[in-house]
């Protein structure tokens, strides 16, 4: 159980924390002005420290450098004492385990940062075996360069040790490179110790800088962490040394570690740069819940493909509305784009769909190409059409259209409309005779599907069936055979999701409110009777089960007795105990709310005491 270190904000593994100090320090931080170090056992017996709340004792320790065999260890582990006051305990990446303390620090840092897989290896298995609500500290190995990597990966703290060493050794450190001293005509910084000619620039000034820039990198860091916009810096900051370019993409490769960490929407913009785009965990959750979850409820039409736009949502932008006035509710429309994939209508609005911005240059990367082709064959191996109607331009698009229309596997015809531009009055026409005959469908039937597709894509496959009814009757009412269990109010993408029957609302409402369409993340929020419908369905519930006590505000990670592990940060959550049941969203995941005893689990939206 810790009680002195908290998470506040996160961005992946990466995290805002406090260390909760006399005076508080924002991670990730430097350790060592918070440090007291009780000393290595290898020296000899130590005494229990007598620790306060001005400093994390570091408890007595013995140190195994990489490699140590396993029989060693055991035969040299140490017991570490209970304490009353904020304590970090050393440990090495092979054997980590809770020992009671708020920071762990690893001793085998040095054995493994400076390799890609090997970092990543340790770090994963470090926080497999530490409680989430700790920090993690490496000692000797963070400079200027490589200490957005260590956050990326998860570390909290980190020391100043080789950075003013290095300066001591004449190399002058900057986020981008590292300089012999002797080679700089002139010092390409303005901190205070670079604030003098360079004649008279010493090697003790080279050391104070390393570690000016060393703070000044992790302001940035954490600025970027409370930002949700680290990815975005470390997509360029690991091109600067070998190793962390392949930490970088060893990490993309632990999917399970990034993903269950990684918010399921926030404000942040994706920044589609460069082809690691293409790796990120939203960019992945996406394309992955489109084509297991999201089903197509418009039985009657075509499939209508068109480009995206660089307005969001795509429906806002003028091309989409010209696209619009031709297909006339003939088609389901499903916008193409790097580096989402494929984007159905009903998705639009939906994180992180309208949160992206992509370099234009007119070229399609080979990447890019096979990852939305992809994307594309999965969704029409899940989803049947009559036929696509591909409204998409030659650069590209087309060329995606006609690797998915040869795949043996697609059986499905393809038609292109788009003469010369998407826009063009002639390729307008092309795109609206290609539709004649086609039934339209209701803004109704749109509406409905809409909130059945959100809640496939948040719950799972089916779940917008079993929570609002299946297509049936769209005509809105709730008679006998009819498939249609909702009304929808308000205009879209503000939509209010009733139970159908009227008697079950206040006057002068269409029925009871179950949920409620929160355009800015294509999210629902459920209220009450939403939450409790959910739970008495088939859909999948994320389920938060507390102690007994009524929640106002939020909960509180030590209420928390359980939970969910699909659960992530950002998700709709019903909230049971004993004595209350409520709706919320998560602010932790749920093997987080599980495993912490500081911090916010859970903000609550509605709660009903029992």
């Amino acid at each position: 159980m810790t009680d002195y270190f908290e998470v506040h904000e996160r961005d992946g593994a990466a995290r805002i924390g406090e260390v909760r100090l006399a005076e508080p320090v924002t991670t990730p931080a430097l350790a060592d002005p918070i440090l007291d170090d009780a000393g290595s056992l290898w020296a000899g017996d130590r005494e229990a420290p007598d620790g306060d709340e001005s400093a994390l004792t570091v408890l007595p320790h013995r140190s195994f450098p990489a490699g140590t065999r396993d029989e060693v260890r055991e035969s040299f582990a140490v017991d570490h004492p209970d304490a009353a006051f904020p304590t970090a305990a050393v440990v090495d990446s092979e054997v980590a385990r809770d020992l009671g303390a708020d920071a762990y620090l690893l001793s085998d840092a040095q054995g493994f940062v400076g390799h890609g897989e090997a970092f990543r290896d340790a770090i994963v298995r470090a926080k497999a075996a530490l409680p989430p609500d700790t920090a993690l500290g490496l000692s000797g190995v963070a400079t200027p360069r490589n200490v957005a990597v260590l956050a990326y990966a998860g570390v909290d703290l980190v020391d100043e040790t080789l950075a003013r060493t290095k300066g001591t050794q004449g190399m002058y450190l900057t986020a981008d490179a590292e300089h012999f001293l002797e080679d700089l005509d002139e010092l390409p910084c303005a901190c205070p110790a670079c604030a003098k000619p360079r004649g008279e620039f010493t090697r003790a000034d080279c050391a104070e800088h390393n570690v000016n820039a060393l703070r000044a990198e992790l302001r940035r860091v954490r600025e970027r962490i409370r930002s949700g916009r680290l990815r975005d810096y470390v997509e360029g900051q690991a091109r600067h040394e070998g190793w962390l370019t392949a930490a970088f993409r060893e990490f993309d490769d632990q999917w399970a570690y990034l993903e269950e960490r990684t918010p399921l929407m926030r404000d942040a913009e994706v920044t589609a740069a460069s082809a690691e785009t293409l790796d990120r965990v939203e960019i992945r959750r996406f394309a992955d819940r489109v084509t297991s979850r999201y089903r197509n409820r418009f039985d009657d039409q075509p499939l209508v493909l068109v480009p995206c736009s660089a307005t969001k949502p795509y429906s806002d932008s003028q091309s989409h509305r010209q696209f619009h006035d031709a297909i006339k509710w003939r088609g389901h429309t499903v916008s193409m784009t790097s580096p989402i994939g494929v984007v159905p209508q009903e998705l639009e609005t939906t994180y992180p769909a309208q949160h992206y911005d992509s370099v234009v240059t007119g070229d399609w990367s080979e990447d890019e190409i096979e990852f939305v082709a992809e994307v594309l064959r999965r969704y029409l191996t899940r989803n049947d059409y009559s036929r696509v109607v591909a409204h998409v331009p030659e650069d590209g698009y087309r060329e995606i259209c006609e690797r998915v229309e040869a795949d043996p596997e697609i059986d499905v015809p393809f038609e292109y409309t788009c003469v010369d531009h998407p826009t063009t009055d002639e390729s307008l026409g092309e795109l609206n005779a290609a539709l004649q005959g086609e039934p339209a469908y209701s803004k109704r039937e749109r509406e409905h599907n809409t909130v059945r597709a959100l809640a496939d894509y948040l719950l799972g496959d089916g779940a917008g069936d079993d929570l609002f009814g299946g297509a049936g009757d769209e005509s809105g009412g709730s008679e006998a055979g009819s498939g249609a269990d909702i009304r929808t109010t308000g205009r879209y993408p503000k939509l209010q999701v009733w139970g159908s029957d009227p008697d079950a609302g206040r006057e002068g409402e269409p029925g009871e409110q179950l949920a409620t369409m929160v355009p800015q993340y294509g999210t629902l929020s459920f209220t009450l009777a939403g939450a409790r419908r959910w739970v008495e369905s088939d859909a999948s519930t994320k389920r938060v089960e507390i102690d007994a006590f009524v929640p106002h505000g939020s909960v509180l990670a030590p209420g928390v007795v359980d939970a969910d592990d699909d659960i992530r940060v950002g998700d709709e959550v019903v909230i049971e105990g004993p004595k209350a049941f409520a709706v919320g969203r998560a602010e932790m995941s749920g093997p987080e709310m599980a495993g912490s005893t500081r911090g916010v689990a859970v903000q609550v939206r509605h709660v009903d005491e029992k």
